[in-house]
């Protein structure tokens, strides 16, 4: 009998994917466990299997398409079958208790994402739903998600236009000379765009800038990269001791390791680094768990980890939640120092950038050094300039005397 594979649940935040490629056509053979498509969440990428062996009959989303999670993806059954009444349909979402409430007093269902940027555009869930067609959101049993509030934002300010004429008309490709691609914005990048503006327009950033002498932290590397092959150190960069002593500061600075939730901040025991990555897809922050209670060898391994599954597209949702700090890294690139955007509800982040051969002053004569230079974002509503300045000049102490770090 036909039955239908069932787009999966991936992380309780996730509501929608992205089709991104469908790895087989309908008429081609299919075994059960073997890729059928790979899609993507807000946050990664990953790979769905046919849950049924035989042929598929069906696809049900084309590529590019946003669907909503536990919906069928396609149809697997033998040649010339039915597939009218497939089994393994997907059943609707048992109602949550709060959804019941909303139901019996005539509220709205809203997805969490959905409430939160609805709340930043000014909409109210009525104004949401007459804006929608049908007057209900495309989530199961009508529920707004995150999407239907971005439509209805746009016909909102559409009709705002129409009324007042007060708006700028939009530029259009036939305004310019000369080839133009469009490219839509989805998945992960649109996740990016919305993040770093909320963070923008939800804190008060400021950005603290300084360098801290790199003769120490480049001695060691140096001395790692020719040691005995059998310890396994040889593949440990600058970026991990920069993982560590910032890892170790933090455990002395709580303040800094913090989050700000509403009306009261969260002091964290231990450390969880949430380090930058930059893949094809976008940028990606995977979390190094317990980063404080690591050695430089176990976070060197653990940061590489999570470095490859973020480039391979197989980094899970919740190995991108939980950071408590968070480091980017831009040296590598050739920048000398940058404003990093917070990552709420982390207080501060850190900007790495490269290496420079600087003159500085030395007991009364100028001598040239290799520094590297720190740009330490905050949020002023919860950590002011005098202690984030503190932590950021014992950091640089800390990296110009890195051996004293580690045997502490």
């Amino acid at each position: 009998m036909a039955e239908q594979v069932i787009l999966p649940r991936q992380g309780q935040s996730v509501e929608t994917c992205l089709i991104l490629s469908w790895k087989k056509k309908v008429g081609d053979p299919v075994s059960e466990g073997e890729v059928l498509v790979e899609v993507e969440t807000d946050k990664a990428a990953f790979e769905v299997e046919s849950t049924a062996g035989g042929t598929l009959l069906k696809i049900l989303h084309q590529e590019g398409e946003d669907v909503p999670v536990l919906s069928a993806l396609a149809i697997v059954g033998e040649p010339g079958e039915d597939i009218a009444s497939p089994t393994g349909a997907a059943q609707p979402q048992p109602k949550a208790a709060a959804e019941d409430q909303v139901a019996e007093t005539q509220k709205i269902a809203i997805s969490p994402r959905a409430r939160r940027t609805a709340a930043k555009r000014g909409l109210t869930h009525r104004q949401i739903l007459a804006a929608l067609p049908g007057g209900r959101g495309s989530g199961p049993s009508g529920r707004i998600l995150e999407r239907d509030v971005d439509q209805a934002a746009a016909a909102t300010a559409g009709v705002a236009a129409a009324t007042t004429g007060a708006a700028a008309t939009p530029p259009r490709a036939a305004d310019f000379p000369g080839p133009v691609q469009e490219v839509p914005v989805r998945g992960i990048r649109k996740l990016i765009a919305e993040r770093m503006l909320s963070s923008l327009q939800g804190s008060a950033q400021y950005t603290l800038h300084s360098s801290a002498c790199a003769e120490a932290l480049l001695a060691y590397r140096l001395s790692l990269k020719s040691s005995p092959e059998e310890l396994g150190l040889q593949a440990i960069t600058i970026n991990d001791l920069l993982n560590y002593a910032v890892t170790r500061m933090l455990l002395r600075f709580p303040a800094v390791n913090s989050h700000f939730v509403g009306d009261k901040s969260l002091l964290f025991e231990r450390v969880h680094l949430a380090v930058a990555v930059d893949t094809p897809r976008g940028l990606m922050v995977p979390v190094i768990r317990n980063a404080s209670l690591l050695s430089l060898k176990q976070m060197t391994a653990e940061a590489a980890r999570l470095r490859k599954a973020c480039l391979e597209g197989t980094v899970t949702p919740e190995e991108l939640n939980g950071g408590t700090f968070t480091i980017s890294n831009m040296g590598t690139l050739g920048i000398e120092g940058f404003t990093p955007v917070l990552n709420p509800p982390q207080v501060a982040i850190l900007g790495v950038g490269s290496v420079q051969l600087k003159p500085v002053q030395r007991q009364g004569d100028v001598v040239f050094e290799r520094t590297i230079g720190l740009s330490l974002t905050a949020n002023h509503q919860i950590l002011d300039g005098a202690p984030a300045a503190v932590f950021l000049r014992e950091l640089c102490q800390a990296l110009e005397g890195f051996e004293l770090l580690l045997a502490g």
